[in-house]
């Protein structure tokens, strides 16, 4: 879909604050406020805007902090339909939350999310690993996050000490 300078400014504005709201996002594009309603309607509708979403830091909500690991998957493809059906089955898990097609030594990088490691290990195990086109896996954990989707975390609480090495 080719899209017009004033649905591109739209979606740029729009994937820095979803709610953004439509009388300002009008000024800033300089356009009334009906037309640029009708702008992100059809924006909407095309799904060039998907969803709506907000960015969270969970290490802030008590009890909710949970286990992101990415794992790197090799697989088989199937002739006729390559990768897109393993990772159909793959991200029809209601543990993933992302899947890519890669390039380099791993085909698929899944981004999953649970409770704990031993939660995700069995993902990995019982779940992901026994798929007929799953080659071999290898987990990483995400241990801390200092920036997703363009935004620092605890961008004013940090400590800035430098630490150097004897």
């Amino acid at each position: 879909m080719k899209l017009s300078e004033k649905e591109l400014e739209i979606i740029e504005i729009l994937e820095k604050d979803a709610r953004t709201p439509i009388d300002v996002l009008a000024k800033m594009i300089d356009l009334p406020i009906e037309e640029t309603e009708a702008l992100v309607k059809k924006l909407e509708e095309a799904k060039v805007i998907v969803q709506y979403t907000a960015l969270i830091d969970w290490r802030k909500a008590d009890g909710r902090e949970g286990v992101t690991a990415m794992i790197d998957v090799k697989v088989t493809p199937k002739r006729g339909v390559g990768f897109d059906e393993v990772a159909e089955r793959i991200y029809r898990f209601p543990e993933v939350k992302s899947v890519y097609l890669m390039s380099g030594a791993y085909d698929l990088s899944v981004v999953i999310e649970g409770r704990s490691m031993a939660e995700i290990a069995q993902f990995v195990s019982e779940k992901l690993s026994t798929l007929d086109s799953v080659i071999s896996t290898t987990t990483h954990f995400i241990l801390k996050k200092y920036k997703h989707d363009g935004i620092v975390f605890d961008q004013g609480d940090q400590d800035r000490r430098i630490v150097v090495s004897p």
